[in-house]
């Protein structure tokens, strides 16, 4: 973050001499104009951002769709945020109390916080978030960390009280969930609200408009806001569901920042014309690609034959063909930068030959000498469905058809548009196989996507996978404040995970993404670069998109 340097006459100056004072420093530091202006913060200007899927809702507790995220992450605040250093601190709260060995937590809040529409923020905000989190009538994935509480209480205008049923060691993480409107939504069903479309947070930007025709939303910057107003005036977010069409936007400087493929990443942001407007980032995603299997389906509910599935398609062809290198093997849910991750892990080898025995292990195999493998008569068929705008999963998903056909699997591709994707395919479990990424919470806590409970429409383990054995696991890390304890945990959760397959495990991207030069005050760390926004800011004569012209 820039800290740029103030003139230190100025501070000085009475009231009286100011004027004087003015007029001289006009004089004698004319010829300086042009570089002290690029040195102090101005406000004003746009950032145009993009994404190639449309937002479903800016309701926090629903939003499960990266497009919808991103949007909320600037409209509204948790209680706690992480830091550049990606550790916790405090967001909407100013401070907090851990007690009774864990199992109570006590959050002192920030007085005069106030909603965009000028009410205040209290401890009954963060009541009735609470309340709706753990609602079953609400379709939300993320009630699961909330129904560990045993009882939720404000004490005072300011203060809420957390009593755990038992200890719960990611409960502090949980509490960076956006916190949303009492009064405003308690009259309202948030799975039908217009509220959905116009929110109301606290956060640094307000929402100002969203036009679906045209796949633009737009935010602007909170004056009143908390950490002071931001100095960038206006966030654009533009849909462009084509991976190639955003990159010409880019280079047109039609967006301000977008996430890059490995090829435009290497090659095509290494023109002069790219570096001459563009910074390149490359960070670890902390996240993975996956496939995953609908384990009600005929051929999937054995696990030899997601197993063999496993052998059948090399992984590091799909890394060199597809992510030019830029990734990394995945040996489970468990990414590379998180404590949690076994180095000691390795993935299984790419062995045609071991995934033919294990399918006829599993009584798969061609009967009637047509080139494709069948059981009790069924041909082994079924469709990887994947969405729009990503190349590289398309990609992937073709190398996966070519390895499975290999051995005898017909394999049918379909490209769903992002928000049929969510709402017909997945939410409805209308599917045999989905190529998908997940992106992961700091804290390791997998629960959400692999325990049992978690398999109702709208929750994250949408494939229905059942172990009894990592469903305890997943429930004893939960309760384990040791990190080394809790490590040797997850280590079990992994190695039995990649055993089941119930998603083939692929690899971990790199994040790989560029921001306009313009823009002073970006500073990468550790939890990225997006940490410190509301201090960015364009000088003047270089602030465009000043009004909406798309």
């Amino acid at each position: 973050m820039l800290n740029p340097q103030k003139n230190r006459l100025i501070l000085l100056l009475s009231k009286k001499h100011s004027a004087f004072f003015f007029f001289l420093g006009v004089v004698l530091f004319l010829p300086l104009a042009g570089s002290a202006q690029s040195r102090w913060p101005q406000r004003g200007g746009a950032i145009v951002l993009s994404s190639i899927g449309s937002p479903r809702t800016l309701i926090p507790l629903l939003a499960t769709d990266s497009a919808s995220s991103i949007i909320c992450s600037f409209i509204y605040n948790g209680l706690l945020k992480y830091d550049k250093n990606l550790n916790l601190t405090g967001d909407l709260a100013r401070s907090w109390e851990v007690l009774d060995n864990g199992r109570k937590i006590i959050f002192h809040l920030k007085k005069g916080i106030k909603w965009h529409d000028g009410v205040e923020f209290t401890a009954e905000d963060v009541r009735f978030t609470y309340q709706k989190l753990i609602d079953p009538k609400v379709i939300t994935p993320y009630s699961s960390d909330f129904q560990r509480i045993k009882r939720l209480a404000v004490r005072g205008k300011y203060t809420v009280e957390v009593i755990y049923k038992e200890p719960f060691s990611p409960a502090l993480s949980s509490w960076t969930m956006p916190i949303i409107p009492e009064h405003i939504l308690k009259n309202e069903d948030l799975n039908t609200t217009s509220y959905a479309r116009h929110p109301i947070g606290t956060g640094p930007y307000k929402f100002h408009k969203w036009s679906v025709c045209r796949g633009i939303v737009e935010l602007t910057a909170f004056k009143d806001y908390f950490e002071g107003k931001p100095f960038v005036s206006r966030i654009v977010f533009r849909v462009i569901p084509d991976t190639a069409t955003l990159f010409l936007e880019v280079l047109t400087q039609g967006v301000d920042n977008a996430s890059l493929t490995p090829l435009q990443y290497l090659k095509h942001a290494n023109t002069p014309l790219f570096r001459k407007h563009y910074r390149k980032f490359t960070y670890p995603s902390h996240g993975f690609l996956y496939m995953g299997y609908n384990l009600n389906n005929f051929f999937f509910r054995d696990k030899r034959v997601r197993q063999a599935l496993n052998y059948a398609v090399d992984k590091n062809e799909i890394i060199k063909a597809v992510y030019l290198g830029q990734a990394e093997v995945s040996t489970g849910p468990f990414t590379r930068d998180s404590w949690a991750y076994d180095f000691n892990s390795r993935p299984a080898e790419f062995s045609p030959l071991r995934a033919k025995e294990l399918l006829k292990q599993a009584g798969i195999y061609d009967s009637d000498s047509d080139g494709i493998l069948d059981k009790n008569g069924r041909p082994f068929k079924f469709t990887i469905f994947t969405n729009q705008g990503n190349m590289e999963r398309k990609m992937a998903a073709e190398i996966i058809q070519k390895r499975l056909a290999d051995i005898g699997i017909k394999v049918s591709i379909r490209v769903v548009e992002w928000t049929v994707f969510i709402d017909r395919i997945i939410k409805k479990k209308k599917f045999d196989a989905v190529l998908l990424g997940w992106s992961l919470s700091q804290d390791p806590d997998v629960y959400s996507l692999f325990h049992s409970s978690q398999t109702s429409e709208g929750e994250f383990n949408f494939i229905g996978y059942k172990n009894p054995e990592v469903d305890e696991l997943l429930v004893q890390a939960r309760r384990e404040f040791d990190k080394e304890r809790r490590k040797e945990l997850y280590y079990k959760v992994r190695r039995l995970i990649y055993d089941d397959q119930p998603y083939m495990f692929i690899c971990s991207p790199y994040s790989l993404s560029c921001i306009h030069k313009r823009f002073i005050g970006v500073c990468p760390k550790k939890g990225g670069y997006w940490y410190n926004f509301i201090k960015w800011w364009v000088p003047k004569q270089k602030q465009i998109h000043i009004t909406a012209g798309f």
